[in-house]
């Protein structure tokens, strides 16, 4: 196998689809499919399945594109370039939870991309949970450590959630000094049915018998109906407390404890850039612990 067939096999892995790897290689798709098929044959091995997503590889593609990236990092010599930049390159599929991922992760990537400006990063961060054995995503934000699979596990972080109402909602509606009072008030929580992890379920632990008014999937709608005065709502604090308009409230009756795992697939754990990506969490996460 030489350079030429490496080159393309990686190109193919990270854009997935075939005419926009043939943009990088200046080829048509054709001719693309062509080589690939060419390649597979020649190693005796199956390296992508063929999907709706584009080319996603195989246990023996991730192998070979850990193999050949390790080639790579040796023909581009990896380490600083002379002006900060690095000559890591790929792309990285990381799945998260909503909040996390859009208030926490995404305005961090920055510091991120500036140091590794060549890795392309996928964020996918909604209202459940990106699978990593079903291979959805390459590395995922979980709220429980996963028991089976093929996976690769650290823990990120515990976080807590505590009871907030915002400043003008306390000021119509006076202070709230007990548990029993919150009867008398809307809460604002997730849509039952559409709760994709028990770890959800605050309610349950420390308000039993009440249940929200008001409900949404996204924690981001629960926030900002909360802002607008419609409720009270149980929020992690690294989001509510970016907020100055947000009071906790019944602080010493109301600590939810919770925890971040990141998992990450056995078949791309070795590759540099989902290392350094998940290293970069970890420190993110270490670095900023106070929020949470």
């Amino acid at each position: 196998m030489n350079w030429d067939d490496l080159k393309l096999f990686l190109v193919v892995s990270r854009q997935q689809k075939l005419d926009l790897a043939g943009a990088v290689l200046h080829q048509d798709p054709t001719t693309l499919s062509r080589r690939l098929r060419r390649l597979e044959s020649d190693v005796g091995q199956t390296l992508f399945e063929r999907t709706r997503r584009g080319h996603v590889l195989t246990p023996e593609g991730e192998a070979l594109a850990e193999r050949a990236e390790a080639i790579e990092a040796i023909t581009l010599g990896i380490g600083d370039t002379g002006d900060g930049e690095r000559s890591l390159v790929g792309k990285v599929r990381l799945g998260v939870t909503e909040g996390f991922g859009t208030a926490f992760i995404a305005p961090a990537l920055s510091e991120f991309v500036n140091e590794w400006p060549g890795i392309e990063i996928d964020l996918i961060s909604l209202s459940g949970l990106v699978s990593v054995p079903k291979r959805e995503a390459d590395m995922s934000v979980l709220l429980t450590r996963p028991k089976a699979g093929r996976m690769k596990v650290r823990k990120l972080t515990d976080y807590s959630l505590q009871l907030y109402a915002s400043k003008d909602y306390l000021a119509a509606r006076g202070p709230i000094a007990t548990v029993d009072a919150l009867s008398d008030h809307k809460l604002i929580g997730y849509v039952d049915d559409l709760i994709y992890s028990p770890q959800l379920r605050y309610f349950d632990d420390v308000l039993p018998g009440l249940h929200p008014g008001l409900s949404s999937p996204s924690i981001i709608a629960q926030m900002e109906m909360t802002r607008a005065g419609s409720g009270l709502c149980i929020l992690p604090k690294f989001i509510a407390n970016r907020h100055t308009d947000l009071v906790p409230i019944l602080q010493a009756e109301i600590d939810v404890k919770r925890s971040f795992w990141l998992a990450i697939h056995e078949d791309v754990a070795g590759l540099a850039r989902i290392k350094v990506l998940s290293d970069y969490l970890a420190r993110l996460v270490k670095k900023r612990q106070a929020e949470f």
